[in-house]
């Protein structure tokens, strides 16, 4: 009965109707595929595909905060609520917050990430707000935020998410520990051990096999004469450079579950030792899967996610 279980709830994923209710829970600044992520779940919106109930930071730096803000303005989405995290873990400066955020090009209402909501409080009110197994989280950075909302209200993350979808772990090296798991381990072991619902994890070697091209920045964005995400990039390091897709693979899965863009592993579990090295013990009862892409997979994948992030906006 529990295999049954199981294989109902990822169908379930696969038959959602209607706009999926996303949160995106993000450590914005530390690396561009945040910011192209977040482009790419506002196209999803604009396509009728989803909802942006909440973005909230596991970065902590002043201006993480007005950087999604600024984004979610460009993309005429000005009210999302923005929740920071407290006492978190990677305060450091970011090449590409501050030449965005210090041009003043683009409108927003938070110039301090110290004036937005702590990220747990935004969590919870999101969270309420939404029908019962209808949201998609997308965690692409590190565990914190989860791992707090967690502890404070396990019953209402086992009501109302219907799948987390993580960019989180190594699973063709699992030797190696990936950044968002590394960087807070207790966090990480917490969520992944006591979340209550289906988990899908991109590892990092899905995003590292599939990387926006440097082209696509230069020309597919020309409909704009300022994009934040095209300013950002440029800023991040000296272009041209391709970028590695890990943050849009999870938001892209947690809108599209069951467009093909990618295979599941097997039904298990994803274990986090000490170091924050990551295992799939295949079970058939385990809640865990992680994205597979193949070489066909992996064309069409790359090419749905430039597309959704260079789209334009409609006036």
């Amino acid at each position: 009965m529990r295999v049954l279980a199981l294989v109902a709830v990822f169908a379930a994923l696969a038959a959602a109707a209607g706009p999926v209710p996303v949160i995106f829970d993000t450590d914005m600044g530390n690396d561009i595929d945040d910011a192209l992520a977040l482009a790419i779940l506002h196209a999803l919106e604009s396509r009728g595909e989803c909802r942006i109930v909440a973005v909230t930071l596991t970065k902590e730096h002043p201006l993480a905060a007005p950087f999604c803000d600024l984004v979610n303005h460009f993309y005429r989405r000005p009210g999302i609520p923005i929740g920071v995290v407290k006492n978190g873990k990677t305060p450091e400066d970011s090449a590409y917050l501050r030449a965005v955020c210090e041009r003043k090009l683009y409108p927003r209402r938070i110039e301090d990430g110290r004036q937005a909501p702590e990220a747990t409080a935004v969590l919870r009110r999101a969270l309420a707000a939404e029908k019962d197994a209808s949201v998609a989280v997308v965690q692409v950075g590190f565990s914190t935020n989860l791992a707090r909302l967690l502890a404070s209200e396990p019953e209402l993350v086992r009501r109302k998410v219907r799948l987390l979808s993580v960019m989180a772990g190594n699973f063709r090296d699992p030797k190696f520990a990936e950044y968002n798991v590394e960087t807070d381990v207790p966090s990480a072991r917490k969520v992944f051990s006591e979340w209550p619902g289906a988990v899908v994890f991109s590892g990092f070697e899905v995003g590292q096999s599939m990387r926006v091209p440097a082209r696509s920045i230069e020309t597919d964005y020309g409909w704009t004469a300022h994009h934040p995400v095209v300013d950002g990039y440029r800023a991040y390091k000296k272009p041209p450079y391709d970028s590695p897709t890990w943050d849009p693979t999870a938001a892209l899965y947690a809108v599209r579950p069951e467009h093909g863009y990618f295979s599941l592993s097997a039904p298990g579990w994803v274990r986090v030792d000490e170091a924050g090295r990551t295992r799939h013990e295949p079970a058939a009862d385990g809640r865990h899967r992680y994205l597979i892409v193949d070489g066909a997979q992996r064309a069409r994948t790359l090419e749905a996610m430039t597309i959704l992030a260079s789209q334009p906006v409609l006036n």
